[in-house]
This record gives structure tokens, C-alpha cells and sequence, in this order.
């Protein structure tokens, strides 16, 4: 497929000023964040951060152990009487996905760009 110049520039506008300046805000072949500062964040944003029930239900693979899961943090008061019941009817209702996805090992470091 063959296009004329002007027409190339009234479709992508931003994209020819970028190819005519030789300006552009990111590397074609990068898959890291724009700057170091944005590296920081990205890396920090698991910081001080506590996982809570529905986050090891998403680590589960099926309804059973996430009922050991709810049932341990509510053994530990961790959970109350009413969340932990809460939390069993979805699971029984609608299954260990409505949680959330598959979270495999490593997620979190992931996640974080590490």
C-alpha cells in the first residue's frame, strides 16, 4: 500500500512531526518506564504494601484452598465473622476467578518492574 506524503501527514500528524523533527518521547525498542523517575515510582509502588485475603485467594487455585485461606485469616482476626462469610458466599456463588485473576509467583515483582 502506497500513500502521498499529505495524506501520510493529515492521518498521523503527531507521528510525521516526530519523523521531521526527529523529536520523540519514546524508544520503539524500550520496554522500560520513560525516566528514572517513573522507574522509581513504578519500583515502589509495593512499598510497605500488605497483602490482604482477597489477594492470596487470587493465588489460589481452586475454591478449597481459598476457603482454608479465608478461614485461616479469620482464625487469626485478621478478617471479621461477617467479611470472611461475605467472602465465602461469592466464592460459593461465583467461584475462585471473581476474585480476580491467577496471581502465578513472582506476580508482585512483576507488577512492580523489578
Amino acid at each position: 500500500m502506497e500513500i502521498d506524503g499529505r495524506a501520510f501527514k493529515k492521518m498521523f500528524p503527531h507521528l510525521t512531526e516526530e519523523m521531521e523533527t526527529e523529536k520523540s518521547e519514546a524508544d520503539a525498542n524500550s520496554t522500560k518506564p520513560k525516566s528514572l523517575t517513573e522507574e522509581r515510582i513504578t519500583a515502589k509502588r509495593f512499598d510497605d504494601y500488605n497483602p490482604d485475603v482477597v489477594d492470596f485467594i487470587c493465588r489460589c487455585d481452586n475454591e478449597e484452598q481459598a476457603r482454608e485461606i479465608i478461614d485461616y485469616m479469620q482464625k487469626r482476626g485478621e478478617i471479621d465473622q461477617k467479611y470472611a462469610q461475605e467472602l465465602r458466599t461469592k466464592l460459593r456463588k461465583k467461584g475462585v476467578r471473581s476474585f480476580g485473576a491467577k496471581r502465578e509467583e513472582g506476580y508482585y515483582l512483576k507488577e512492580a518492574s523489578i
